[in-house]
């Protein structure tokens, strides 16, 4: 038998002896062997809950008890999260958790005390929740080369913006709607400002090439600016918005972006809607690679906790070599040196000297008009590719003129 503990009782950590428990036959027979919770740790009380037994406000309960073998984070944040982690492998026990944060920002300290201590520490569930894909990268997409991976890593920003589409809902009542669903959190902001999704693909990204990227520094741009005229425009362009988290090798550089992308309706992401992620991977053996379905929720993300605790309980003797190393080298390219296209809408009294000057700062421009009285005023276009700097440059200039009224939109296109 194989004593677990299991650090935070809340929807994740709940779930996760839900699922233990329900499904305690099939797990323990896939595993080899018994897995028994002994501890929950939090600090609330729970006086009607069936496991009210097992909790404890100590930590010290679980650190000092050689019993248990195996530790479940599901605390949430850095601290004390952090600390309670970093003692529990350093006393020899494997750790598993669902912490995006934690793994984006201490991920590569974390993996290598496990490496030294000959045990684990896994983490599936912190990037797509119920979707596979940390054990995929380093199992079965082992022989390719990766060099791209493009992915909608967020379910409340893809239901608002599905709702958008869908519903011509504004940007503001589709987040209420999403609240009242309980699919976004009172304070939404680590949601659609990006900042979960930049966590996610900080650790693909850190995890596929092999350095620790820091999630602090890849540039992140949220949803919170996009407007239903923005979606009409796209559906006019025969595509729709999502919010990509992206991550690309270049030479011996990595880049990484999180931001809205106008994409065709054939792009393999454009069809994943409401809150269902999906994840692209393109390896030099295998081409693309689709990964798709739940990626949060209760028990999506307790059934990748416990699919980590079974692959440990399996290998409880050995480290499975996940690891990956600080640069001494900038390793980051910077937003500015990147090459994209922008959709751009200008408000002006004066159409004929924007379009010309337009057309001078970027050169062939695709313009774009709908039907929107709200529009009558705008002048929209899809810039050529070049790098971003020298896009940036250019609606610079564009702004400082006497009849532009203003800039509204500024979305990256994605044209295949």
């Amino acid at each position: 038998m194989v004593k677990i503990a299991v650090m935070g009782f809340g929807i994740v950590g709940s779930g996760v002896v839900e699922v233990i428990r329900k499904n305690s036959e099939s797990i323990s027979r896939k595993a080899g062997k018994k897995i028994d919770v002994k501890y929950i740790l939090d600090i609330r009380d729970f006086p009607d809950s069936p496991e009210k037994h097992l909790l404890t406000k100590n930590v010290e309960d679980i650190l000092n008890d050689d019993e248990v073998s195996i530790v479940v984070e599901v605390m949430g944040g850095i601290e004390p999260a952090y600390t309670y982690t970093k003692r529990a492998l350093l006393s020899g026990k494997h750790v598993v958790t669902s912490n995006k944060e934690l793994v984006a920002t201490h991920g590569a300290e974390l993996l290598h005390i496990a490496k030294e201590k000959n045990i684990n520490y896994l983490f599936e569930a912190s990037v797509g929740g119920g979707i596979p894909i940390i054990r995929p990268l380093n199992q079965c997409l082992a022989a390719n080369q990766i060099s791209e991976i493009v992915g909608i890593l967020n379910g409340t920003t893809n239901y608002i913006l599905t709702q958008m589409i869908k519903e011509g809902r504004s940007f503001e009542d589709a987040l209420q709607d999403a609240q009242e669903k309980g699919y976004a959190e009172r304070n939404p902001a680590a949601d659609v400002e990006g900042h979960d999704a930049c966590r996610k693909i900080a650790i693909l990204s850190s995890l596929t090439f092999g350095y620790h990227v820091d999630s602090t520094r890849i540039y992140t741009e949220g949803i919170t600016k996009i407007s239903i005229e923005d979606v009409e425009y796209a559906e006019q362009m025969g595509s729709v918005i999502k919010l990509l988290a992206v991550s690309k090798k270049i030479g011996e550089k990595i880049f990484a972006r999180v931001s809205p992308v106008i994409i065709p309706k054939t792009h393999p992401l454009a069809g994943v809607e409401d809150v269902f992620n999906g994840i692209l991977v393109k390896g030099d053996a295998i081409g693309d690679v689709m990964f798709y379905g739940r990626g949060a929720g209760k028990l999506p993300t307790a059934s990748a906790v416990v699919a980590d605790i079974i692959d440990i309980v399996k290998n409880i003797d050995r480290n499975n070599r996940f690891i990956w190393s600080k640069s001494t080298n900038d390793i980051l390219i910077d937003i500015g040196e990147t090459t994209s296209s922008y959709f751009v809408r200008v408000k002006t009294d004066d159409k004929p000297a924007v379009i010309n000057t337009v057309s001078k700062a970027f050169g062939n421009c695709n313009f774009i008009s709908i039907d929107n009285p709200k529009t009558q005023d705008e002048v929209a276009f899809v810039t050529p590719e070049r790098k971003e700097k020298e896009l940036q440059a250019a609606l610079n200039n564009i702004n400082n003129v006497p009849f532009v009224n203003a800039v509204c939109s500024v979305i990256r296109v994605e044209k295949e």
